[in-house]
């Protein structure tokens, strides 16, 4: 084991590969370059353990590797091209070989060979070095985009911790432990009190060294004003609740730049869509021509379309922030009494398996275990479903399968180009919007009755966290808040309350029972603030002062939710509408294009043969309108379904919101070319 100096961490034994390009590293790089000091720092920032002479001399070993490979592959492909296929090409500077000396013209070929492995050798190792020394940069961009977004609640977490009573570095220990709901904000804290533990630096130090470090420019302004409090003895508790309200602002600003570049997007996409639908027009006017031109048009529906909507889908994800953490809360200090059965219960029984294997006994009450949870998904299917709608698609996508099998073998399902091209509806139904339906349509049922469940209980967050902060300001403890807040209020969430109401007055801890009732629907939002009420709770009974401010971070993401929908709406709308736009042009081309064309060149060609002979052919008489049919038809569905996930993203962040959009949307497209095919 090695010790790397730069970082303080433990690095494991060099790779070959490092040992043997660290020479080459120490000729082309400065240690105290800038360069060199800016990997050192991301690679601090990313949290990868690693030297940063020995990560850059394992970049170049992959670097010369990659150059390697593409070297002769491109010394392969140049001669393939220079001496095979093209030996007279190309004319150097323009002269006649006539003027050329025999010598030089012996070395073209050669010579031309040898360029085109070193082009192909510099930009494989441009690859190979470059892709190495991106990661820490791309981990760290990433770390840097999940702390800015959970930040403003970190810091009413502390703030709550504060008002609660805990010290400074309580504050710090209590941050560095809330690793499952805070995430990465809370492995800086760790750091911290890592740091202070183990290698002897009072926490002052450790808080300023981690602002230096930190991927963030607003942790590292944070941590920067937070010590200045600690070095002047000011007041934590109103630091913190000051800094709570700006980073609540800021969360707002941020919401609202990434809803102004959404705009920006969607106008783009529109643009972007058409794009296709221009190039599939021009492509056919020139068959019609007699330039025919079918490869390109394949190209365009089977490659250009699926390319642009994928493409879009990933530039308008590096914008959008996806929900941080699984919403998952988990036992600190280690229990061995509690385990947290996250997924399926079916395959995590609980607490059962930490124990099997050492008394039979246990192996029974695994297997009852196992039946008991298989007994209750047979019993309710549609409820197991509802709490896992994804998992449906286990069931589906064989039925889909045997779906198309039976297809084929009863030929509605057409395994040649032909087949398409003599019945373009049936066929593309069969192959593709069967499979479509039986997958789609059950998982759209079930995800939006999942998200309906779940937004049951945030929806109502806010103002029930309202009415716990005002009767515990009456002098009720947490639990009789919780006991008159069921009582006076109605909705899942008030139902909820008196669950864990009974539950505490039969024996159940009350940050066991808050524990639980989050975790069954383990909702991020909603553990942040599970997380903060159950911490609040163990210094003191009397916490109106964290319940207000539990609501007030409620309220805050809710008032950015409702402007997100509200803004995003207009974006899916949009979408929805490009591509009807787009589905109309192209069943007008169909009909009053490609139909009118074709018919007058069936006239002309039955009526006058001689004279079609005489000029040569006729325009559009080359033009095979079933192929374009079918071509056109498969582009208005791959658009359907891109468009549709496309709008589902930008309106919830999520795929799967996407999958109801995938059947109407297709659907519509089905239903206008059995009216124009």
């Amino acid at each position: 084991m090695s010790l790397d100096t730069r970082s303080g961490q433990t690095v494991g034994s060099t790779s070959t590969l490092g040992d043997t390009f660290y020479p080459l590293y120490e000729s082309l790089f400065d240690s105290e370059g800038d360069f060199v000091s800016g990997v050192e720092n991301k690679l601090a920032q990313a949290r990868m353990p690693q030297n940063v002479e020995l990560f850059l001399s394992r970049a170049l070993g992959v670097g010369a590797l990659a150059g390697l490979t593409l070297w002769i592959v491109g010394s392969l492909l140049g001669y393939l091209i220079f001496a095979l296929f093209l030996p007279d090409a190309p004319v150097l500077l323009g002269l006649a070989e006539s003027r050329i000396p025999q010598v030089l013209l012996q070395l073209k070929i050669p010579f031309l060979v040898f360029v085109t492995g070193i082009v192909f050798g510099l930009i494989g190792f441009g690859i190979g070095f470059g892709s190495m020394v991106s990661i820490p940069y791309f981990r760290a961009g990433a770390r840097k985009r999940e702390i800015n977004v959970l930040l403003s609640d970190s810091v009413s977490f502390m703030y709550a911790l504060s008002v609660g009573g805990l010290n400074q570095l309580e504050i710090l220990q209590a941050m560095a432990r809330a690793d499952d709901t805070y995430g990465e904000v809370s492995k800086e804290f760790q750091s911290i009190v890592l740091e202070t533990e183990y290698f002897d630096t009072d926490y002052r130090t450790a808080i300023r060294n981690q602002a230096l470090q930190t991927p963030s420019d607003e942790l590292a302004q944070f941590l920067t004003d937070m010590l200045s409090i600690v070095d002047s003895g000011g007041d934590m508790t109103g630091f913190l609740e000051d800094q709570k309200e700006k980073h609540m602002r800021t969360a707002k600003q941020e919401q609202e730049m990434v809803l102004e570049t959404m705009e920006l997007f969607g106008e783009m996409y529109m643009t972007l869509s058409l794009f296709p639908l221009l190039l599939i027009i021009i492509l056919v006017i020139m068959s019609m021509m007699g330039n025919s031109q079918q490869f390109l048009l394949l190209g365009t529906v089977y490659g250009l379309i699926p390319l642009t909507g994928v493409g879009f889908l990933v530039l308008v994800s590096t914008v959008t922030q996806d929900e941080i953490g699984d919403g998952y809360l988990r036992p600190e200090g280690g229990r061995d009494d509690v385990v947290v059965r996250e997924g399926l219960n079916v395959l995590n029984l609980g607490l059962v398996e930490k124990y099997t294997g050492d008394h039979g006994v246990f192996e029974k009450i695994k297997s009852r275990e196992r039946s008991y949870e298989l007994s209750s998904i047979l019993r309710r299917p549609h409820i197991f479903f509802r709490d896992n709608p994804t998992v449906v698609l286990g069931l589906t996508v064989p039925i889909s399968i045997v779906a198309v099998v039976l297809s084929v073998l009863y030929g509605f399902a057409p395994l040649s180009p032909e087949g398409f091209v003599e019945n373009p509806v049936g066929s593309t139904f069969f192959w593709f919007y069967v499979p479509l339906y039986v997958n789609f349509v059950p998982l759209m049922i079930f995800y939006e009755w999942n998200v309906r469940s779940r937004r049951g209980v945030v929806s109502q967050l806010s103002e029930n966290l309202r009415k716990l902060s005002s009767a515990n300001d009456t002098g009720m403890t947490l639990l009789e808040s919780l006991n008159v807040v069921s009582d006076t209020s109605s909705g899942k969430l008030s139902d909820e309350f008196e669950t864990m109401y009974a539950k505490v007055n039969y024996g159940t801890n009350l940050k066991d029972a808050l524990r639980e009732f989050n975790n069954k629907y383990h909702i991020p939002r909603l553990a942040r603030t599970v997380k903060l009420i159950s911490k609040a709770q163990e210094a003191s009974s009397q916490i109106e002062d964290v319940l207000t401010t539990a609501a007030q971070a409620s309220e805050n993401q809710d008032d950015i939710d409702r402007d997100r929908k509200s803004r995003t709406r207009m974006q899916v709308v949009i979408i929805i509408m490009t591509y009807l736009t787009l589905l109309g042009v192209m069943a007008l081309l169909k009909t009053q294009f490609l139909d009118v064309m074709s018919g007058l060149a069936n006239q002309v060609g039955g009526g006058g043969g001689s004279s079609a002979a005489a000029g040569g052919g006729q325009f559009g008489s080359n033009v095979d309108t079933g192929l374009l049919s079918v071509l056109f038809f498969h582009a208005v569905t791959l658009q359907a379904v891109l468009s549709s996930f496309i709008a589902g993203y930008i309106r919830q962040v999520d795929l799967i919101s996407g999958v109801k959009f995938a059947v109407i949307l297709p659907t519509i497209a089905l239903i206008t070319w059995m009216a124009v095919g």
